[in-house]
């Protein structure tokens, strides 16, 4: 499977020289080893991170999960059992339009069962068999994070405090984004994807607010209000 990764880009040879020693030491320990990210989209460039996920028998085995430069290129190493990794690809989180992206688009570097494959597709079957209510509540406690946030935004830009503000619409520019993929049951590469293919990426304080004010607006007419009563709470 290696042969899929472009191996002239120095990510892609990284990835699977990782691969390879994974392989070699943990050899009795190790299901899976994926990449996912821009080297599986084939699209990697100077800068660009080497996303790796390595499926294992048990929990506590095979390599420690880690976040480190090696030979100047960043790598996120993900490990996990095979089992909680399918546990994940069946389930929908507020997250959703950011974690989609891991099982749909991962490419095996090593995967003699095609674990990786069976997630993928265990993934595309919870959201074939999903109800519209659920993305909608989902959507809902995005849009509540987003909602905050661009509250906090506006009390700090009063008080002049900028750079604060300008976090906090980061924030709320993002979760924003979230709710527009959830209602459309889209999925996303990464935050700064989201925020631009939403259209949010330049998006001022007011205009965000009109914007959170139709999402309302749409979500209510989808049966998940973004406000209601103490008794509403608890249902």
């Amino acid at each position: 499977m290696q042969d899929e990764i472009d191996l002239s880009s120095p990510r892609g040879r990284l990835a699977t020289r990782l691969s390879d020693v994974i392989e070699r030491r943990w050899p009795a320990e190790v299901q899976a080893i994926g990449v996912h990210g821009s080297l599986a989209h084939g699209d990697d460039h100077d800068g660009s991170d080497v996303n790796l996920v390595v499926l294992t028998y048990r929990g506590g085995a095979g390599p420690r999960p880690a976040l480190r430069r090696v030979d100047g290129i960043l790598v996120d190493l993900r490990v996990s059992t095979a089992e909680e990794e399918l546990r994940r690809a069946r389930e929908l989180t507020p997250r959703w339009p950011l974690e989609a992206e891991r099982f749909v688009t991962c490419r095996p570097l090593h995967d003699p069962r095609g674990l990786l494959a069976q997630h993928r597709d265990a993934h595309l079957s919870r959201l074939a068999e999903a109800r519209p209510l659920e993305f909608s509540g989902l959507a809902r406690h995005n849009w509540e994070l987003a909602a905050a946030a661009h509250s906090r935004a506006v009390r700090l830009a009063e008080y002049y405090d900028t750079d604060a503000a300008l976090v906090l619409m980061a924030d709320a520019r993002l979760h924003t984004a979230l709710v527009a993929g959830l209602l459309s049951r889209t999925y996303f590469r990464n935050p700064a994807d989201a925020v631009k293919r939403t259209g949010l990426a330049g998006a001022d304080v007011q205009e965000l607010s009109k914007i959170l004010d139709a999402q309302a607006d749409d979500l209510t007419a989808r049966g998940r209000p973004v406000d209601g009563t103490l008794k509403e709470l608890f249902e």
